[in-house]
Order: structure tokens, then C-alpha cells, then sequence
């Protein structure tokens, strides 16, 4: 069975603790860890993971991946980057989440990216852990743009991160539609709410939104996906809402993910 995380991105203005004690109340056991500079900064891969791997141990947690997000068209974005890979090697994870122009994607320089993601790619395949780029941005707003760059890039370590919402806000496109075509491609999955609509940041709890949760996961489970699924809420941006908000926010999405065949 494909594990179901939560993220702790979801808990973008609050403590690590604070995240995972939320995370575990709403009933999931596994998480996804985040390590964003200038966003959400729970992990610190300069460090050791014997610490975090503590933490996630006293609230009864495994992580399955690393969300390590940074501008890949920059220098020291593609450091930051191999620096996560490794975070992620050393702790044992099997998959590093970013994307091309990390959070803000914004006017990202395709011909950069590529100059640079053969480093990372080097990276990830010398620590035996796969990079998975998010649907995310101009260059990955769907499938039909993901497809061809990730043949062009022709690395098995650069696989995709599919988030369900992100690819509506960016292409306009629905999950349902556009997720069949690129199954074969990924290594991770977001599970992600939104109200609808290119450019509507409005990310809610799962089940609440316009995703169609029921046929995502059969489409997923037609296609043969066996990686992890991260339940990702981004509400409507900062200010976040308040903290039992968003933990109540994560245990309707899990109920809800149960309710429509998610076992």
C-alpha cells in the first residue's frame, strides 16, 4: 500500500514540533520533511539527522521523503540541492522533492536549469536517492510540459513530484485529466485541494475543494504507482490559520482520503 504522509509544509508558519504532533493526532504515520530556505525550514541540512530522526521517533513518525526546494537555474540553488540529496542519503530517504525555480518560480530560465541539472542528477545517483521535480511553475505547469523536458534531461535519478492542485493553478488544467498521461514518470505524489480555477491560491482541506480524490487514486492505482502520497495544505497563503485550524484541516483530509479508497 502507498504510504500516506503529511507534509510539514503544511505547517508552513508554525514549529517542527508543532508539525508533527499535528501530523500524528490526524492519524497519519508517515512524513514528508521540508527543508526550504526562506520558507519552511524544519530541517537544516547542514545537520547531522540523528536529531530530527529522534523527534520523528517520540511522535511515532517515519519520513518518506525530503521536500528540499530551491531555484535549480542558480548556482546556489543546485547547492542547496546536493546538499539535500545528501541530508536525505544519510538519513536513509529514498526521494528529494524540488522543482525547477524552487518556491517562488517565478520567471524561470529554462536553458540555467538545464545547464545545472546534470550536477544534481550526478548527486543523486552517487547517493542512490531519486530527485523528483514538482509540478510547479512555468517550465512544469502540466504534463504535457513535464514530459518532454524530463526526456531531454534523460537522467533515471530526475523523476516528478505530481501535485494535484498545482497543476490547475499553473496550467488551468484539471488532475484528472492531465495526471494519466504522466503516471509512468513519477516517484511522489502531492495530494493537494484547490477551489479551482489557473491562479487560485486557494489550497483547502482535501475533500473540500474541486479535486476529484476518488478518481485520482484510481487513476494512480491503474497506472501502477507505488510510490508515497504527502498531504500538502496551503490554505490561502500567509497570514496561515491558526494552529488548530490546520490540524483540523489535516485530519478532515485524512478522513476524507479514507472515504474515497485511499486503503
Amino acid at each position: 500500500m502507498n504510504a500516506l504522509a503529511g507534509h510539514t509544509n503544511t505547517y508552513h508558519t508554525y514549529g517542527f514540533e508543532e508539525a508533527l504532533d499535528g501530523i500524528a493526532s490526524a492519524g497519519y504515520r508517515y512524513v514528508e520533511l521540508t527543508a526550504v530556505p526562506g520558507w519552511t525550514e524544519h530541517v537544516d541540512v547542514e545537520k547531522p539527522p540523528a536529531e530530527t530522526r529522534a523527534l520523528l521517533e517520540r511522535y511515532g513518525l517515519e519520513a518518506v521523503s525530503l521536500s528540499g526546494h530551491s531555484d535549480l537555474t542558480t548556482p546556489d540553488g543546485v547547492e542547496h540541492g546536493i546538499k539535500a540529496v545528501r541530508w536525505a542519503a544519510d538519513y536513509g530517504l529514498p526521494i528529494m522533492n524540488t522543482a525547477v525555480g524552487g518556491h517562488q518560480s517565478a520567471d524561470e530560465n529554462e536553458a540555467a536549469f538545464h545547464e545545472n541539472i546534470g550536477r544534481l542528477a550526478d548527486a543523486a545517483e552517487s547517493a542512490g536517492v531519486v530527485v523528483a521535480l514538482e509540478i510547479h511553475g512555468d517550465i512544469m505547469a502540466s504534463s504535457d510540459m513535464t514530459i518532454p523536458l524530463l526526456e531531454k534531461i534523460g537522467r533515471d535519478s530526475i523523476r516528478v513530484n505530481y501535485d494535484t492542485a498545482n497543476v490547475e493553478f499553473y496550467s488551468g488544467e484539471k488532475a484528472v485529466d492531465d495526471l494519466p498521461k504522466i503516471v509512468p514518470y513519477l516517484a511522489h505524489v502531492h495530494l493537494k485541494d484547490t477551489t479551482g480555477g489557473k491562479g487560485n491560491w486557494n489550497f483547502p482541506a482535501i475533500g473540500t475543494g474541486t479535486v476529484d480524490f476518488a478518481r485520482v487514486l484510481q487513476i494512480l492505482r491503474d497506472g501502477g504507482y507505488s510510490g508515497p502520497f504527502s498531504v500538502e495544505l496551503e490554505f490561502q497563503g500567509e497570514p496561515w490559520p491558526p494552529l488548530e485550524e490546520v490540524d483540523e484541516a489535516m485530519r478532515r483530509s485524512h478522513e476524507h482520503l479514507q472515504s474515497v479508497g485511499y486503503a
